[in-house]
């Protein structure tokens, strides 16, 4: 029993050790951001957003089948949307979406970055998607949420269950409520670590502050919403 204790602890400290790496890793920041969600059978879903990381357009293109359509999509869509940098989701058929992209001749200036997509399908069918993007299926949810990543991952990532970001084998394993308060203690720990923005945090992200709970991190944003920003 003893050893079974130890050996979980050492497991749940590797979690969070991974779970810290992926909430701290750099931002992009505010940057116009196309973001690809790949697929083969069903297509790879595309999603714009502004440098708020507000969508502005999505759609759906097919590199396998229509190779040609697909590049003058995503050629017009950079231009049109002054797009800065690229984000393609590490899922099936990452590597030969990735290898489409950087074949189009698109301006130098274009960040192709591949990142992790772990936990945006979770994402896409949470609560939090449904009130953020209540028009919108799931697929175009995780579009967005995969961009999103790219420009700010612990202000996205704080959204999703820690357990379903993809931290690390076998978590199944472990005393489950042990894990759950060792990873919220990871997420409570790097925002307050960074910090917020008052005026751009989402209530997901303010309600990690510390002496902020859910309801005071909501009254937050709905006096936002109502009054505008906070003067600093």
């Amino acid at each position: 029993v003893e050893t079974k204790r130890r050996a979980d602890a050492e497991a749940i400290r590797v979690f969070a050790e991974n779970l810290r790496q992926l909430l701290l890793a750099a931002p992009l920041g505010a940057r116009r951001v196309l973001a690809l969600d790949p697929g083969l059978r069903t297509g790879c879903k595309l999603v714009c957003l502004d440098d708020q990381g507000e969508l502005v357009h999505d759609d759906v293109v097919f590199p396998d089948r229509h190779a040609d359509k697909a590049a003058d999509t995503l050629r017009r869509l950079c231009k049109q949307h002054k797009i800065e940098a690229i984000a393609i989701g590490n899922g099936t058929g990452g590597r030969e979406t990735e290898r489409f992209v950087r074949g189009l001749g698109l301006d130098a200036a274009i960040q192709i970055v591949v990142v992790n997509e772990a936990g945006a399908s979770v994402y896409s069918a949470s609560e939090v998607a449904r009130e953020e993007f209540p028009d919108h299926d799931l697929t175009v949810r995780g579009s967005i949420s995969i961009g999103r990543r790219l420009m700010d991952p612990l202000a996205e990532l704080v959204k999703i269950d820690p357990k379903s970001i993809g931290v690390g084998q076998y978590q199944h394993d472990v005393e489950e409520s042990d894990l759950k308060t060792g990873l919220d203690d990871v997420v409570v720990s790097c925002v307050n670590s960074v910090g917020v923005d008052l005026n751009t945090a989402s209530h997901n992200l303010l309600s990690y502050v510390s002496g902020l709970g859910p309801q005071l991190a909501r009254n937050i944003v709905d006096h936002r919403r109502e009054h505008g920003p906070f003067d600093s």
